[in-house]
């Protein structure tokens, strides 16, 4: 199995992505772990909260480029599938982030309730730099949590940044101490396990009525684009180059 599940503590599910080898890049088989995982979890009357890591001190270096190369692929793409079962989870999740940040797992914090990053994690969006364009809903919630004028830095130029910027941006609520982000969001989770159940599950509806339109809208259109990018000659090239290193 590509992801870990296991219960810490009365109430509370860890999902640990589990790739070391490959720093946690989620190929078709991570996915549907994921995808399984989140749509089960909502009805499972044990769990209060819910917190998503990475193995070995790396939250998931994104999509795993050898799937990219298939060009022949076709239906919704296995992450277009996990991020609809992420944003649909009834319970509160709190993302813990080490290490890498890449791509998808920078966007997929977007659709976390909460997240917490290690003060040595580093982020990317590289979606240009390899013939892509944005996806995970980005390009609509990015500008609505950063700014118009930053989520434009982050998208287009795809350069790294840090937990302090991620902090900054709204990707993420707190740098915390390295090594310490898995640490803070089992505590923020303890916390919300501990609270009124239907009032987090009442409370996280509110804060999303008014979005889910668009969000669904974004995943959408933003998918189609990308993966007819990814089938082109200037991303399939931008793939090899990176596999061959």
């Amino acid at each position: 199995m590509s992801v870990r599940v296991t219960d810490p503590e009365p109430g509370i599910r860890l999902v640990t992505i589990d790739r070391p080898e490959r720093r946690n890049a989620l190929d078709r088989a991570a996915y549907a772990d994921l995808t399984a995982t989140f749509g089960a979890v909502s009805s499972d009357e044990a769990v209060g909260a819910v917190v998503l890591t990475g193995a070995g001190g790396c939250f998931t270096a994104g999509n795993d480029l050898k799937d990219f190369q298939d060009v022949e692929t076709g239906g919704d793409s296995p992450g277009l599938t996990f991020l609809t079962a992420l944003r649909a989870c009834a319970k509160p999740v709190v993302a813990a982030v080490e290490g890498h940040a890449v791509g998808i797992g920078t966007t997929l914090l977007l659709h976390c309730d909460l997240a917490y990053a290690g003060a040595g994690a580093r982020f990317r969006l590289p979606f240009t730099a390899l013939g892509l364009s944005p996806e995970g809903g980005s390009s609509y919630l990015l500008p609505l949590v950063a700014g118009s004028k930053r989520a434009a830095a982050l998208l287009m130029l795809g350069e790294p940044f840090t937990a302090e910027d991620a902090a900054s941006a709204g990707l993420v609520n707190a740098a915390v101490p390295a090594g310490t982000a898995l640490e803070t969001a089992l505590a923020k989770a303890r916390a919300l396990a501990a609270l009124p159940r239907v009032s987090i599950a009442a409370t996280k509806r509110a804060l999303r009525r008014g979005q889910d339109e668009s969000v669904a809208r974004a995943l959408a259109e933003e998918a189609e684009v990308f993966h007819a990018l990814r089938r082109g000659p200037e991303a399939q090239a931008a793939f090899a180059a990176f596999l061959r290193r």
